[in-house]
């Protein structure tokens, strides 16, 4: 079995910092992309920032030049640095990652069980 577990969510005002952690753990050969995505109330998931096991990374408009994204590989960890938050960027926030188990020629997607970001005005 595979798991992700996210820390890092909270309540911040406008203007604020937080930091997304998620650590993969179990039964992983390898890992492929990994990302952040997102889901505010009434809304559709969507999307904030994704980075592949290279490092190529890419981001929601929304997010660019606020947020950033990196991933320790020998951790298999993503984090999500959030930086002037809005109060617009209050949602449930996501991780998602393609893991390949062992003995497995496919990557299969996984998803941890959503961290709460509230950011007030």
């Amino acid at each position: 079995q595979v798991q992700l577990v996210e820390s890092g969510g909270g309540l911040v005002q406008a203007g604020g910092s937080l930091r997304l952690s998620c650590a993969a753990s179990g039964r992983i050969f390898s890992i492929n992309a990994m990302g952040w995505y997102r889901q505010a109330p009434g809304k559709q998931r969507e999307l904030v920032a994704a980075i592949t096991s290279g490092g190529s990374t890419r981001y929601a408009d929304s997010v660019k030049g606020r947020f950033t994204i990196s991933r320790d590989n020998a951790k298999n960890t993503v984090y999500l640095q959030m930086n002037s938050l809005k109060p617009e960027d209050t949602a449930v926030y996501y991780c998602n990652a393609q893991i390949r188990a062992p003995s497995s020629y496919y990557y299969s997607d996984y998803w941890g069980q959503g961290t709460q970001v509230t950011v007030s005005s």
